[in-house]
């Protein structure tokens, strides 16, 4: 599945002329590209599709999402380990 994910930025910096940022997805950090809404700040939320941050979002929005999505499994789904989601998913032992 590749959703869209709300997080919460915790820094931004440029590499190569690129503004990119480190979010916060419930407690995974990825690295995000703020190439489309570059004057983000620091604990602002953002919606996050396939590395790319697409839009801004508030935060009771955020958390209330972020909370479906936990609840659904969906933040495991899009973050944890693909090969043993499969394994689990075709009953295999871990």
């Amino acid at each position: 599945m590749c959703l869209a994910v709300p997080g919460r930025v915790l820094s931004v910096e440029d590499q190569d002329g690129t503004t990119m940022a480190q979010v916060d997805f419930g407690g995974l950090r990825k690295e995000v590209c703020l190439a489309y809404i570059p004057d983000v700040q620091i604990g602002e939320y953002v919606i996050v599709h396939v590395g790319f941050a697409i839009q801004r979002l508030d935060e009771k929005s955020a958390l209330d999402t972020l909370a479906n999505f936990e609840k659904l499994g969906i933040l495991e789904e899009e973050f944890g380990d693909g090969f043993a989601l499969a394994a689990k998913q075709a009953g295999e032992p871990r």
